[in-house]
C-alpha cells in the first residue's frame, strides 16, 4: 500500500473500529441488546472518550497504538480476520512513512476546503473527471494554471496565485508514480475550442493534453457539440475518486464525488449521492467520442489555432 497515505489508513481503521464497536454484544440494565457506547469502550481500555472519538474519525495527529487497538478488538469480539487486518494496518501507520508532500503547505498554498481533496486524490486508485469549461488541474501547464488563478481579476493576490500554481504542478507528480492512479477525463468540446489567454499558451496547453492522451493509464475523451443534450449539462463539472482495497476487498475509503466552487468545495460520499454521479458518468461515456477520435479532434483544434 505504498501509494496510500497514512491519513487514508487512519480513516479506514477508524471506520472499521466504529463498525466493530457498534456491532459488539452489549446489554442494558434490563437485559436488552444495545450499542456499546464510545465512553464505555474508552474506559475499558484506559482512554478518554474524546481520544476514542478522534481514533474513530481517523483525525489528523491521532496515533494508533498496537496495544490499544488490540484491546479494543478483544473488547469488541472482532473476528480473527478483522483483528489481523487492523493490526497490520495499524503497523502500517507507524512504519516510518515520510510526510506527504502537502503536509507542511500553508493555507496560502492549499485552502482548508481543498486540503482533504489533495490527500484523497493522492491515495486514489482511479480518478474520473468531467470538465465542461476547463482543462483539469492534473493536466494543466503552468501558464494555463496561472491564467485561471487570475480569473476573476483581483480575487486572489499574485503571491497566492503563484503558490497555488506550485501546488497544482506538485499534484501532477502522482501521475508519474510506479503505482499511478488510472485517470479518465471527459471534456466538453468547449474546453478545446474556446480561446484562453495568449494563443501560444493555449496551443501549448492543447498539445500537452494531446501528449497526455498517449500516456499509459490516462484516457481523454471529448463530448462533441454534435452530441446534443447530455447529463453533464445538468451536473456540471465533477470528479469521482475510487480507492485501493484492503486484503478483504473492502475499499480503504468510500468512493467520493467532489465538486469545487470559487470559494469552497462539496464532498459527497453517501451511496445514493455517488450513484447519481455514476449515472452521469455512464451517460457522458455514451456521448463522448472514442479516445482515438478525441485525439483527432484535439489535433484539429491545435491546427486551427495555429492558422
Amino acid at each position: 500500500m505504498e501509494s496510500v497515505s497514512t491519513a487514508v489508513l487512519r480513516r479506514h481503521i477508524g471506520r472499521q473500529l466504529t463498525r466493530l464497536r457498534e456491532s459488539a454484544p452489549a446489554v442494558d440494565g434490563k437485559g436488552k441488546p444495545r450499542r456499546l457506547s464510545q465512553g464505555e469502550a474508552a474506559q475499558h481500555v484506559g482512554l478518554g472518550r474524546s481520544t476514542l472519538i478522534r481514533m474513530e474519525e481517523g483525525a489528523e495527529g491521532v496515533k494508533f497504538q498496537e496495544p490499544i487497538v488490540r484491546a479494543l478488538l478483544e473488547l469488541y469480539g472482532a473476528p480473527d480476520a478483522d483483528r489481523d487486518l487492523l493490526l497490520a494496518l495499524t503497523a502500517e501507520t507507524r512504519n516510518g512513512r515520510k510526510k506527504a508532500w502537502w503536509h507542511d503547505r500553508t493555507e496560502t498554498e492549499i485552502p482548508d476546503w481543498f486540503g482533504l481533496y489533495v490527500m484523497l486524490e493522492d491515495s486514489a486508485a482511479s480518478i474520473r473527471q468531467y470538465e465542461s469549461e476547463l482543462v483539469p488541474g492534473l493536466l494543466q501547464i503552468e501558464e494555463y494554471a496561472a491564467g485561471l488563478g487570475r480569473t476573476p481579476v483581483g480575487f486572489v493576490s499574485d503571491d497566492r496565485i503563484a503558490a497555488r500554481v506550485r501546488v497544482r504542478m506538485d499534484r501532477q507528480a502522482l501521475l508519474s508514480r510506479p503505482e499511478a492512479p488510472r485517470l479518465e477525463v471527459i471534456l466538453n468540446e468547449a474546453v478545446i475550442r474556446r480561446p484562453f489567454g495568449e494563443p501560444e499558451v493555449f496551443r501549448r496547453q492543447l498539445q500537452a493534453l494531446l501528449d497526455a492522451a498517449d500516456r499509459k493509464g490516462i484516457s481523454i475523451r471529448i463530448v462533441p457539440w454534435t452530441a446534443g443534450m447530455h447529463a453533464g449539462m445538468v451536473s456540471g463539472a465533477f470528479t469521482l475518486l475510487d480507492f485501493p482495497k484492503d486484503q478483504h476487498g473492502e475499499p480503504l475509503e468510500p468512493s467520493l464525488a467532489y465538486m469545487d466552487t470559487l470559494t469552497g468545495a462539496l464532498y459527497l460520499q453517501k451511496p445514493e449521492e455517488v450513484s447519481a454521479y455514476e449515472l452521469v458518468w455512464r451517460d457522458l461515456k455514451k456521448a463522448a467520442l472514442s479516445t482515438t477520435d478525441s485525439k483527432k479532434l484535439i489535433a484539429s483544434a491545435i491546427e486551427e489555432g495555429s492558422q
